[in-house]
């Protein structure tokens, strides 16, 4: 195991830096890393990182929601309001509505494999969307219009809202029915996501005022391991009630740090929020290796054209859902065209849930496989460019 890690970490960064002065993302070269060095082409990771990858990308994935919420500010927040609310769930929509559409046409296969196949392309992947979000906030660049904030928020449920539709479909095609319980779970889980982590950030806040009171005072590095123990659990709990009720554990976690950033004071919450910045460097690594492991690169070739048209056209239903949720506000078309390129990217869903109807047994399977690697392939290294190479000439930074 220790191999597998000093590969993931050393190969991992120096592609990453080779990349950075091609001027391309760093993503790039990690998820090259994690293809070749994975089980699919030169097999130097060890079985037992692989077995434990799922949980090492969400933990990865927790330390940047963590610094997200220590960075998001619930006045702008406030400002975006609407728009936020619909990117977590329109253009997830559209896209699957494009998926049923044509998919049964292009790919050969019927409607509700299509509707399988949309729920697992339909999430934007808030691993590449999110750091980079932060990054802008950092910069201030669109903060007047609370533009970072509103992707940021609109990634992080619309990830939820996806996995729900794809167990509803997946069932489905294996031959149950959809519930409306299912339906009804999805604001549900947001809620209660929200609550409780609300209720455990202002608990680590009261705890960390009571111990400056007595003179006991927790030092800041202390405070990152208790808040990410707290985290670390927020996302089990959500395991542990799996099947009797919905909590999105990834919304507590951003939860529980906007609760800790907006009760702390300005210099505390700042100086949490560079520590876990300083973690995202070595998570960044080990998250967009794993995805990169766990792409079989062999499906890429049986899928085709074909499939690449799909996701192509499938990009422009999203693209339409991401301007329906514009309608009526203050963006700029620039502004807007920005909101559009910042939600193409997949990579983290898609690793997660491509292989499932496969495994499931479905027909479908090995398409489906193929489409969602493709589509890691192509959008996660299209949005990030795009997002590095727009943000400049769309945005405005505050002053």
């Amino acid at each position: 195991m220790l191999t597998s890690l000093a590969l993931i970490f050393i190969v991992g960064l120096a592609m990453g830096a080779i990349c950075s002065r091609l001027k391309l993302p760093r993503i790039i070269g990690m998820l090259v890393t994690g293809i070749v060095l994975g089980p699919y082409v030169l097999d130097f990771l060890d079985p037992s990182i692989l077995s434990i990858s799922e949980e090492l990308r969400k933990m990865a994935l927790i330390i940047i929601l963590l610094k997200a919420g220590l960075s998001l500010d619930i006045k702008d927040l406030k400002k975006a309001g609407r728009p936020a609310i619909l990117l977590s769930f329109v253009p997830a929509t559209c896209e699957i509505i494009g998926y049923i559409l044509f998919a049964p046409a292009i790919l050969g296969i019927n409607m509700i494999e299509a509707a399988v196949m949309g729920a697992v392309l339909g999430a934007v992947s808030p691993a590449v969307v999110v750091p980079r979000m932060v990054n802008l906030m950092d910069r201030k660049y669109g903060t007047q219009k609370a533009i970072p904030q509103m992707i940021m928020a609109g990634a992080s449920c619309d990830d939820i809202f996806v996995i729900v539709l794809f167990t509803t479909f997946l069932s489905m095609a294996q031959g149950g029915s959809a519930q409306i319980l299912d339906f009804v779970n999805i604001p549900v889980s947001i809620i209660l996501g929200i609550l409780l982590g609300a209720v455990v950030g202002y608990g680590l806040y009261l705890f960390f005022e009571t111990s400056y009171a007595h003179k006991h005072c927790v030092r800041n590095s202390m405070k990152v391991i208790i808040v990410l123990g707290f985290s670390f659990l927020l996302i089990a709990i959500e395991g542990w009630l799996k099947g009797k009720i919905s909590v999105s554990g990834l919304l507590a976690v951003v939860s529980m740090a906007c609760i800790i950033k907006m009760k702390s004071t300005a210099f505390v919450s700042k100086r949490l929020s560079e520590k876990f910045g300083k973690l995202w460097l070595a998570a960044e690594v080990m998250l967009f290796v794993l995805v990169g492991a766990a792409i079989d690169i062999r499906y890429t070739l049986s899928a085709g054209i074909a499939a690449v048209l799909m996701i192509l056209v499938a990009l422009i239903f999203r693209a339409i859902g991401v301007l329906i949720c514009m309608i009526k506000t203050n963006l700029t078309w620039k502004e807007r065209a920005f909101c559009v390129i910042a939600y193409l990217p997949k990579a983290t869903v898609q690793a997660a849930i491509g292989s499932v109807p496969l495994a499931s047994g479905l027909e479908c399977g090995k398409i489906v496989l193929s489409v969602a690697v493709l589509a890691i392939i192509i959008t996660a290294p299209l949005g990030s460019i795009g997002i590095d190479n727009t943000y400049k000439k769309f945005l405005q930074k505050e002053s």
